[in-house]
């Protein structure tokens, strides 16, 4: 539930057979600029989709169909790891808010393993088996928030564009931190939103991607890719 929505605003259960219809009506299959090789189910158009969740899910303020376009920190990882794949070669890898399922797709298509998508969107989970479909993968699904349990036992974690929001940047840069003392290798991808905190990451590449101006104010946006290690961001304990 998103924090705009008013009390009683309880999103509705749909069938998974009406969420493939609504991702098939309003999506279409087309290559990901900037990423070889790789499909995903876009939407060419924010507002009817969000219209089109809104009323299935039986609530005023749905969130953002975050799974229906490819964001500028995702496509930095998918970059990043299409030029580097022994980042999750023979790896078991985590994609937290996965969203379209690109990051851990790609991770899947680098050799990885196993890679599996975490998000709260009840859509994410057929866009992320439409997606992993159509670019000959699999890619595992765990449609709950995670941020208040431990971290799984990964090898890599990835977390593309999870710091647009205040608590949610709050929430996801502790269970980050939890994953990297544990050992997971964690990779951010992100264009300069307002709660990347400053402190915690170090970059390692950026790429100019391409994203939609339907979400975007620009059509090319500068991603980056972070890694968050242990020890780093000891004053850091509020994002930026």
């Amino acid at each position: 539930m998103t924090r705009s929505q008013q009390a009683g605003d309880v999103p509705r259960r749909v069938p998974l057979s009406h969420r493939r219809a609504l991702v098939a009506r309003y999506t279409r299959l087309r290559p990901v600029e900037g990423v070889p090789g790789v499909r995903l189910h876009l939407a060419d158009d924010a507002g009817p989709i969000w219209r089109a969740t809104e009323a299935a899910l039986g609530v005023s303020s749905a969130p953002i169909p975050f799974w229906a376009f490819a964001w500028a920190g995702g496509l930095a990882i998918a970059c990043f790891l299409q030029e580097h794949p022994d980042e999750v070669s023979a790896k078991q890898v985590v994609d937290i808010a996965t969203g379209s399922g690109l990051c851990a797709i790609v991770a899947m298509r680098s050799g990885a393993a196993k890679a599996t998508g975490i998000d709260v969107d009840p859509y994410a989970e057929v866009a992320v088996a439409l997606n992993a479909r159509a670019n000959g993968v699999r890619v595992g699904f765990v449609g709950r928030d995670v941020l208040d349990e431990d971290p799984p036992e990964a090898d890599v974690l990835l977390a593309g564009d999870t710091w647009y929001d205040g608590q949610l940047a709050e929430r996801v840069l502790a269970w980050l931190r939890r994953a990297a003392a544990n050992g997971t290798r964690v990779l951010v991808g992100d264009p300069g939103r307002r709660y990347l905190p400053a402190d915690d990451l170090v970059p390692l590449a950026e790429y100019d991607v391409h994203t939609t101006t339907q979400l975007e104010d620009r059509a090319v946006l500068c991603g980056r890719v972070f890694t968050l290690t242990p020890g780093r961001g000891s004053n850091a304990d509020e994002p930026h």
